[in-house]
């Protein structure tokens, strides 16, 4: 059972992150599941390893071995099994001759800041990623930047990972620092899931320096679930909105976790009540060993169609599909329902 003393010993968020839970064994044991354990299960552990900080595991259900928050992090038998369509780089992004750094869209530029994560989601579409070949020291952040500079198209710039927030609030603090010498830069974006997995993330040192630039802050959450937005989340989310920090979210539709019409109404209602608007809903990107959580494009439809009726449509995120060597994201098209 998990004791809520255990979920809540750090207030650090840096502790916290020390004390992520990678042992499959150990989350199932916490949640009262030892008695489900699958053998075949643990094993795909060794194709992706298993990382889960406390306070996520805390809205899990005690009890529920199909707890939608519970399917994204554990490691299941299904990811060994070889379907067609599905690569360990979907998205083309690993033959890259600016190491760290992707220019895929004109007007915008993505820096893989940090090529950690504090969870590994199993659906996630760089599970198999070489972070190992472009990790950013300061020298080649500083290359990123000259090259930033010389491109005048570049007005945004795009932090991602790996989650750019394992970074320490003076790593951040410079970077924006650098940026902001930079006059073409209008946007600073930041993807990252550790707001809503480790709140205690979002400081107040980083809420000041987001507040003091002279850039439009943008954070984009990756929220896939309304049991994910608890009371800690919301706090950490009204600090950033008093920084002037726009709060948008991005979700990936997934079997059996949110590939509903009332998963999908929850969560945007859930995200407005913390002052986040859905921004896009993602299909699955056909990575390799994630093909169980995958859902057709016409059920997508079915459920944004759904939606639709259902909500007013700033609370309706964009579904779309992002293919590899595309120059930006595929909006599918909802007629076709």
């Amino acid at each position: 059972m998990i004791q809520r003393n255990e979920v809540n010993l750090h207030k650090n968020w840096q502790k916290e992150l020390a004390n992520v839970v990678t042992c499959p064994e150990r989350l199932l044991e916490m949640l009262g599941l030892s008695s489900v354990v699958d053998e075949k299960d643990l094993q795909a552990r060794s194709l992706f390893p298993v990382r889960v900080p406390l306070p996520f595991i805390k809205k899990m259900r005690f009890g529920d071995i199909n707890d939608p928050l519970l399917l994204q992090v554990m490691p299941r038998h299904q990811e060994f099994l070889a379907q067609t369509g599905y690569d360990k780089d979907p998205l083309k992004e690993q033959d890259n001759n600016q190491p760290g750094l992707l220019h895929k869209y004109r007007s915008r530029v993505l820096v893989m800041f940090k090529t950690g994560c504090a969870v590994n989601c199993r659906y996630c579409f760089r599970r198999h990623f070489p972070y190992q070949e472009n990790q950013l020291n300061k020298r080649s952040l500083i290359d990123a930047l000259a090259y930033i500079k010389a491109d005048k198209n570049i007005n945004e710039v795009i932090l991602s990972g790996g989650d750019p927030l394992m970074a320490k609030d003076d790593a951040v603090n410079w970077f924006m620092d650098e940026l902001e010498q930079l006059p073409q830069i209008k946007r600073l974006r930041i993807h990252s899931r550790l707001p809503v997995v480790i709140p205690a993330r979002i400081t107040d040192e980083l809420c000041a320096r987001f507040a003091s630039s002279p850039l439009k802050v943008v954070l984009v959450n990756h929220i896939n679930h309304a049991n994910e937005i608890d009371a800690d989340f919301k706090a950490a989310m009204q600090k950033l909105k008093a920084a002037n920090v726009t709060l948008l979210n991005q979700a990936v539709l997934l079997k059996d976790v949110n590939d509903s019409s009332h998963a999908q109404i929850a969560l945007s209602e859930a995200l407005f009540e913390a002052d986040i608007l859905p921004y896009y809903l993602h299909l699955l990107d056909k990575v390799e060993g994630a093909s169980h959580f995958d859902i057709t494009e016409q059920r997508a439809r079915e459920i944004v169609a759904h939606m639709l009726e259902a909500l007013p449509g700033f609370l309706v995120p964009k579904l779309v599909r992002e293919i590899g060597g595309e120059k930006s994201k595929t909006p599918i098209d909802l007629n076709l329902v």
